[in-house]
């Protein structure tokens, strides 16, 4: 594993505005769990509804179809969390959630989830923007769906990936940790060979490059220009 000792939330969003003693009281009921790279902590349909934080590592949300295809839909980070569906409505779970990389979390029973709800005005607001933004979230995903090309889809990924993980650098803005085409491809509902092709196509039109691993996109703008050409915004 990472190695990581401290258990603290301190850096959850959730919990940003939580007064001390009631986050070292959340602490406190949390069970933590280190879990390694590629383990799976939730299934799809699942009927457990534990409400998980992410204190170190990435996940990844999933579901995989009757032939075993992986639709990708969303990543989650340090800070985030998950489980937050089945916690509130009591339904199987709505996706299976892997650990892309060696994961700290801290899982919270749903019945102390609603208490805290319930009794801390600010982690209800946190829980309810964060709801917000999920939403927004897949509303622009189904959009894209439905209305752009795939080549278009591949650079709404890009600048999303650019906007929300990006880095600057002398170069442009680094993703660092980047998909690989099929990972790209699964959130977009294409084909690796798709992807490989139109990023093959992006670096020569210098749009993106390469850093080992990573990709930089020297001119975020250009790249949201293209986006907004194909949205017609």
């Amino acid at each position: 594993m990472h190695g990581r000792t401290q258990r603290s939330l301190k850096g959850l969003r959730v919990f940003s505005d939580l007064p001390p003693e009631a986050l070292a009281e959340v602490e406190r009921r949390c069970r933590w769990r280190e879990v390694p790279a590629r383990s799976d902590i939730l299934h799809s349909e699942d009927q457990s509804n534990d409400v998980f934080f992410i204190a170190d590592g990435q996940v990844r949300a999933i579901l995989y179809s009757a032939a075993g295809k992986a639709v990708t839909f969303r990543d989650l980070r340090a800070g985030d969390m998950f489980g937050e569906l089945a916690a509130l409505d009591g339904q199987p779970r709505s996706a299976t959630i892997q650990a892309v990389s060696d994961c700290l979390v801290a899982q919270l029973s749903a019945k102390a989830f609603w208490e805290l709800l319930l009794s801390e005005p600010a982690l209800d607001k946190a829980v309810l923007m964060h709801l917000v933004r999920l939403v927004r979230s897949l509303s622009t995903r189904v959009y894209e769906f439905s209305t752009l090309a795939v080549r278009n889809r591949i650079h709404a990924e890009l600048l999303r990936l650019a906007r929300e993980t990006g880095e600057a650098g002398e170069r442009g803005v680094v993703i660092a940790a980047a998909p690989t085409h099929a990972e790209i491809a699964s959130r977009i509902s294409t084909h690796r060979e798709a992807v490989a092709r139109e990023m093959s196509r992006l670096a020569r039109l210098g749009v993106i490059g390469r850093r080992g691993a990573g990709v930089i996109v020297p001119d975020v703008d250009r790249l949201a220009r293209m986006v907004a050409a194909a949205t017609d915004e």
